[in-house]
């Protein structure tokens, strides 16, 4: 699924080619994209619109338009979005929708498992939605160790479920939870609620690093992620723990071991990270 590192680096390989352009016609060609509402009202609806802004809101890719409308894009587990510029979109089984820009070229959404969707918010709908389903963006300045011990405190789950749960931080995920929590040297499965001072620093650190490392590596390519041109995020050759069963620890030689955790699968360092 894609995660914040990944969705910031298709806002950004976006953002120059979408933002002051028009969207001049628009095919929406799956039901399941924008439902509950009709996939073709939608797409008349965002004909002719014209692209303010793209910002990032956790998972969430947020197109603002000039009217104040926002299509807020969910690329759940296999979407992506391709820029073609040529305007010739290829015969793709997995594209669900095409939008043709004001300049001739195409966006085209891509997703193998059909779990994506596509909101379009009228001005003043989209914060009441985002506040109750996202929480605090790990990567701004108001981002603390404290205001993440905060955040914690009380919850009654194992971290690393807390820290999976999108309404304790934005953006966040299996991949990076996993990465996170190796950096820091923390157990999947400690009390979200027992970190004590050093231990939410150690945290505090590892999220960002974790996260900031992704970013630089545009993403992590393991199945069906890409970037707008096409190309393959390079994070997944710098895992130090996500998916590494036969590789041992690069700190200290430990073989790692994977655990089911919130029903997820979970890697980590017995050593480092001891419960």
């Amino acid at each position: 699924m894609p995660e914040l590192p990944e969705v910031e680096t298709i806002r950004v390989g976006l953002e120059p080619h979408l933002v002051g352009r028009t969207f001049v016609h628009v095919e929406i060609d799956d039901v399941r994209l924008t439902r509950p509402h009709d996939p073709v009202e939608t797409a008349a609806e965002l004909t002719g619109e014209a692209v303010a802004a793209l910002e990032r809101r956790g998972k969430y890719l947020l197109v603002r338009f000039e009217s104040g409308r926002v299509l807020l894009i969910h690329l759940r587990m296999t979407g992506s979005l391709l820029l073609l510029r040529d305007g010739t979109a290829i015969d793709d089984p997995y594209r669900r929708a095409v939008v043709r820009l004001d300049n001739g070229s195409d966006v085209a959404y891509r997703d193998v498992r059909r779990f994506g969707t596509w909101l379009l918010l009228e001005p003043g709908e989209l914060e009441p939605y985002l506040g109750a389903r996202v929480g605090e963006e790990p990567l701004v300045a108001a981002f603390t160790a404290r205001g993440l011990g905060e955040r914690l405190a009380g919850r009654r789950t194992s971290l690393k479920a807390a820290l999976l749960d999108q309404r304790t931080l934005a953006g966040l995920g299996n991949i990076y939870v996993d990465e996170a929590l190796w950096y820091a040297r923390l157990h999947p499965l400690r009390p979200a609620a027992s970190l004590d001072r050093n231990e939410l620093r150690r945290l505090h650190r590892g999220i960002r690093r974790a996260l900031e490392l992704g970013i630089a590596r545009q993403g992590s390519t393991l199945t069906d992620y890409r970037l707008p041109d096409g190309s393959e995020g390079s994070m997944q050759k710098e895992f130090r723990a996500y998916g590494r069963t036969a590789p041992p620890c690069d700190r200290c030689g430990t073989p790692l071991e994977k655990i089911r955790v919130a029903g997820r699968g979970t890697w980590f360092c017995p050593r480092c990270q001891p419960l």
